[in-house]
């Protein structure tokens, strides 16, 4: 295999957050001796979710072995995955903005027609259901643990208790058509078709989409991340890498 070298777009702030996080686990559980520093870890790490190199890839381009790549990355992903904020967290700090944006996004899995349940009609592929939450200008607050593709967007904020919670703090929310029947402070266009509905009801919907669409930057923020673009490991792990990046991209963006 050939090595070059290589650059990430990712800020130095995220490296030097997750090297101070690998830091202080690795002293907190006596690890005396590795074959790369925190600081190569943490490397190893971001080019794992920023880039999505396989294992292989980084193995060779980091002087270890395959499974000592996967152990590195595991450990680091689930160190950022338990700082990541709760709903209640990111709720809690939303709720002196008008309002929030609401919206579900498949991330893409390497999965064969027999699994129904990841199955999403919508998009016609297989995938994970994540939620996300944004600020009025796009901004990425918190994405969801992920569930099967197949799940809908409104039961899979009730599941979450996005809906609730919400509710309870009375922050509104924007939310397309997906949401129907979600109820407490989510607001959706005006259901039914175009031309069946009034001249004032257009009007809503118009002025509506305006103000949802800029949910999409948010989605586009959880996505260039592009491991998260074709995910090809198990799905039990694909919360704790949407975590990951959450956790990431909040620590960039302070």
């Amino acid at each position: 295999m050939l090595v070059y070298p290589s650059g990430l777009d990712v800020s130095g702030s995220a490296l030097r957050f997750l090297t101070q996080q690998l830091r202080r686990h690795r002293r907190a559980i006596g690890s005396r001796w590795r074959r790369l520093s925190a600081g190569r870890q943490a490397l190893l790490t971001l080019a794992r979710l920023r880039v999505g190199h396989t294992y292989a890839q980084l193995a060779a381009g980091f002087g270890v072995g395959t499974t000592t790549a996967y152990r590195y990355v595991t450990e680091a992903v689930d160190l950022l995955a338990a700082l990541a904020p709760t709903l209640a967290d990111a709720v809690r700090a939303a709720s002196t903005k008008a309002y929030l944006l609401l919206d579900g996004t498949l991330l893409p899995i390497d999965r064969i027609a027999a699994d129904r349940p990841f199955y999403s009609g919508k998009h016609k592929k297989h995938g994970m259901n994540v939620q996300v939450l944004a600020d009025p200008f796009g901004r990425l607050l918190w994405a969801s643990p992920a569930l099967p593709g197949a799940v809908h967007d409104v039961r899979a904020a009730r599941e979450h208790g996005i809906v609730g919670a919400l509710a309870e703090a009375g922050v509104r929310c924007w939310a397309d058509k997906g949401y129907w029947g979600a109820g407490g402070t989510v607001r959706i266009p005006c259901w039914g078709r175009w031309e069946a509905l009034s001249t004032g009801q257009k009007a809503v919907n118009r002025s509506h989409a305006k103000i949802r669409a800029l949910v999409e930057r948010a989605v586009a923020t959880l996505k260039s991340w592009r491991l998260l673009r074709r995910l090809r490991c198990s799905t039990t792990r694909i919360t704790s890498l949407v975590q990951a990046v959450l956790t990431l991209h909040l620590t960039s963006s302070e």
